[in-house]
């Protein structure tokens, strides 16, 4: 290499003398610098060879690198807390599934509602033969008119014995006679004559007088003429009348008879309908609902006859509907709270209102072996949710929604945020201190981007780092 860096031959120039001898005073730096430039290669060459070896994991143990720096991080505090764990379901918002009104009015439809309408009492549900049929409140069917009947002979309506009953009718007859045989023989006038038909015919029954009139005093005395209308009574006639009332038409007691006073009720009532004010109430002209209602879609054209699915109704109250899983419905009981998730993200109260007793599968059928439906599809209930301020609801009648229910809940136990967690050596879980030391702990609930810790070495609040 020495000769290949100092030797050109037929060269002139630095480095030989005038007769192109060589220059010995010129050979040892020149070779110096030669070895030092071979140095200098080799170590470059090296170093990166070491470097390309680091950098590929290829040298030594764990143990032959330096200490790594020291961790860093944030510290918080154990706390005590509520934890809840709570889930989300799907859900339909509306009014509910449409039943058919109770119509008992014959004839031909003249007038239906238009579909979507609120009916309240006293209001209008359907017309037919151009008659009314009336909403009330109410949960106790129209079954039978409502009116004052006519007295029959012997029957008792009033708390009073109506006249012409047997103990009226002795009482008359004793006034007028003693009614013995001898009394009856000398007796004179049309009373002694009737004192001796009752001896013979028994109580309650009279001889006609000769001028074809009543005997004065006898059974008959006033009862064609004068009998009192019998009072109708029940729990329809109260329900009837705390609905008149509620409409204005009062000037009577509400209670559990039907008496003059309702009559005349009434036939204001029958005024006010455009109706003859006949004073009784037929079975088709009122329709009972706990509530006011929403008109759905009709079952019949105008000009049909009345049927059982002539018009269709539902709640005036929107409310959601979930397809709950059978086998993860244990949260859905009467009374519990949960929180609907509207379209546009907005939060409203609602509660659990009633459960679905039997399980279908997706597909409609019903539940089968296993808890399943058809094609192995899980089944479902339905479990209806109500929303209890309709107005955080806006305008919205009908759309998908979410129903956020707590699934688990503990109280009062130790919490840290989940980042503080780490994984053991040993396995299980361990919270690390501020000095480096790690605790292991059992951990419980996770909830809310906190998880329930415990353990022997873990108290409330001791710091625990957080790892970045």
């Amino acid at each position: 290499m020495t000769e290949t860096v100092t030797h050109h031959d037929g060269a002139t120039g630095a480095g030989r003398t005038p007769d192109g001898a060589a220059d010995p005073a010129s050979r040892p730096p020149r070779g110096r610098r030669g070895r030092r430039t071979a140095l200098i290669v080799s170590a470059v060459v090296v170093v990166a060879a070491v470097a390309a070896v680091g950098a590929l994991g290829l040298g030594g143990g764990p143990d032959e690198g330096p200490a790594a720096p020291p961790r860093s991080g944030s510290t918080v505090p154990v706390t005590r807390a509520t934890l809840t764990e709570r889930t989300s379901v799907d859900g339909q918002l509306g009014y509910g599934a449409e039943l058919p009104l109770p119509v008992k009015a014959t004839g031909t439809v003249t007038w239906l509602p238009e579909p979507g309408a609120f009916v309240e009492r006293g209001g209008e549900l359907l017309r037919v033969d151009d008659r009314p049929v009336t909403l009330l409140y109410g949960s106790l069917p129209m079954y039978r008119p409502l009116g004052l009947t006519a007295q029959e002979d012997g029957a008792g309506g009033s708390d009073a014995d109506p006249p012409g009953s047997p103990d009226s009718a002795g009482s008359a007859g004793s006034s007028g006679s003693s009614g013995s045989p001898e009394s009856s023989g000398s007796g004179s006038g049309s009373s002694g004559s009737s004192g001796g038909d009752r001896a013979k015919g028994g109580a309650g029954r009279t001889a006609p007088n000769p001028s074809g009139s009543p005997a004065p005093g006898g059974a008959g005395a006033g009862g064609n003429t004068s009998r009192a209308p019998r009072e109708l009574r029940g729990m329809d006639v109260m329900q009837f009348e705390t609905n008149l009332a509620a409409l204005g038409h009062t000037g009577f007691t509400v209670d559990e008879r039907f008496t003059s006073g309702t009559e005349a009720a009434v036939k204001r009532w029958q005024k006010s309908l455009g109706l003859p004010q006949t004073g009784t109430v037929a079975v088709g002209d009122v329709i009972y609902s706990p509530g006011r209602v929403r008109i759905g879609q009709p079952g019949v054209r105008l000009g049909a006859a009345v049927g059982e699915n002539t018009l269709t109704y539902t709640g005036s109250s929107r409310k959601v509907v979930v397809n709950a899983s059978a086998a993860d419905a244990a949260w859905a009981v009467r009374g519990a709270a949960v929180t609907i998730g509207l379209p546009d993200g907005t939060p409203v109260e609602g509660e659990v209102t009633a459960i679905g007793k039997q399980a279908t599968a997706p597909g409609g059928g019903g539940e089968g072996e296993g808890g399943s439906g058809q094609g192995g599809a899980a089944a479902t209930i339905p479990v209806t949710v109500a929303i209890k301020d309709q107005k955080a609801v806006g305008r919205l009648e009908s759309g998908p929604v979410t129903v956020e229910y707590v699934g688990r809940e503990v109280k009062d136990v130790l919490t840290v945020p989940v980042a503080a967690l780490v994984a053991l050596a040993e396995g299980g879980h361990g919270l690390e201190t501020p000095d480096g030391r790690f605790v292991a702990v059992k951990t419980g609930l996770f909830a809310d981007g906190k998880v329930e810790v415990s353990g022997s070495a873990v108290r409330e609040g001791m710091k625990v780092r957080i790892p970045e």
